[in-house]
């Protein structure tokens, strides 16, 4: 059964553009099945996909001769004298495809879309060689809203902060919950929450974590010392939703600064983590403020590291945000609101929230000048000023 992502409004306009479509995220976030789908609302019989996983398809494209692939492809049925649609599933395993589209694209009429699992390596491929030739977009594990489509629950979706803070309803809050726990302890990644059984659901994100470490780790990362990096995930799992210490990453290790900060970035660039940035209203203060962390998906982070109830609910909430806002965080002597949205909505995140949440978080929003601020309660009130978790 196809289960629609909120990106395909957006992808679906893309069936006709001239620019290559260029869908990344993390592993398991459903990029092949989105390609799959995309295919088949191609009318045009001129059509191909190829997995770039497969050798085979591989050697296909291994070559500098392009007339050489265009007769490969000719010979799997693709006719390069009419509009023809190239898709190719999991880009990074092969670096001349970039050349091959761009070429493609100037001399036939040729539209490709491509997927793969690791921005690090796409951004770098494709920044000077498909310059104005691409769009990419990028997927993330389930929201909260895409998750209850996932498990056929239905609810009536409410647009706007102050819409979801007036509009509460015990009996189907009551309904949610159990999903909306769900949730929080296994994540968004959709094969997982497809899955009825949490033994199975332990394995399969386990297979997650060891198919990143030998995929994008081992064959794209290029660190001599992968047992460091492995070290350092293990880390940093404990300190989900806190502010990452450089230092004392460093020390813990006995690894040099710099390299800490190339592991990070390479946990970034492959959406293995979020680092968010220090709301201010100054960017030379926002950028010397230290980060904090968030896992790629909650279930991963879950099940490497001991995470308090706290630190679960609060990524979980990162997790279903993170896709639809610029999120930062304010944190100022010992002051903080967990998430600043598109630099005008405060929102703290509370398993129980109170009149003295809704106070304080008021009080410190109206003097960073922010349009908004809501708490955001995992369990139920009927509180002024307080969203509950499971309307997000």
């Amino acid at each position: 059964m196809f289960y629609r992502r909120k990106i395909l409004n957006l992808l679906d306009k893309e069936l006709e553009t001239r620019e290559a479509m260029v869908l990344t995220g993390m592993r398991q976030s459903g990029k092949t099945t989105i390609l799959h789908y995309l295919f088949d609302q191609i009318k045009s019989k001129n059509k191909i996909f190829l997995d770039l996983e497969d050798p085979l398809n591989q050697k296909l494209f291994d070559t500098d001769n392009f007339n050489g692939i265009w007769a490969g492809l000719s010979l799997l049925g693709l006719n390069k004298n009419e509009r023809a649609y190239i898709f190719l599933d999991e880009i990074q395993n092969l670096s001349i495809i970039p050349r091959v589209a761009k070429y493609f694209i100037d001399h036939f009429q040729t539209k490709f879309f491509f997927s793969g699992s690791s921005s690090y390596y796409l951004r770098n491929l494709f920044s000077e060689s498909m310059s104005g030739r691409k769009l990419i977009f990028e997927l993330f594990p389930l929201t909260f809203s895409e998750f209850l489509i996932f498990k056929n629950q239905k609810r009536e979706e409410i647009e706007g902060w102050k819409n979801k803070e007036k509009n509460k309803d015990e009996v189907f809050y009551k309904i949610l919950l159990p999903q909306f726990k769900e949730y929080v302890n296994f994540g968004g990644l959709p094969a997982v929450v497809l899955e009825a059984d949490p033994e199975r659901k332990k394995q399969l994100l386990r297979g997650v974590f060891t198919s990143y470490f030998e995929k994008d780790v081992k064959n794209i990362g290029d660190f001599g010392d992968v047992s460091k990096l492995r070290d350092l995930i293990l880390l940093l799992a404990e300190r989900v939703s806190g502010q990452i210490d450089i230092t004392t990453l460093s020390r813990e290790l006995g690894t040099a600064r710099e390299t800490i900060y190339n592991y990070l970035s390479f946990l970034e660039k492959t959406y293995f983590i979020t680092l968010v940035d220090r709301f201010s209203k100054s960017l030379r203060t926002q950028a010397a403020g230290n980060q904090k962390l968030y896992f790629g998906d909650t279930g991963l982070a879950n099940i490497l590291g001991q995470l308090s109830s706290g630190q679960l609910l609060e990524q979980a909430i990162f997790q279903t945000l993170r896709p639809n806002f610029r999120v930062d965080y304010y944190r100022k002597d010992n002051v903080e609101i967990d998430f600043v949205l598109d630099k005008e909505t405060a929102l703290e995140i509370k398993e129980t929230g109170t009149p003295r949440d809704v106070y304080y978080t008021g009080k410190i929003a109206k003097g960073l000048k922010l349009k908004n601020s809501y708490v955001i309660s995992q369990n139920y009130s009927t509180e002024k000023g307080i969203i509950l978790a499971t309307s997000l």
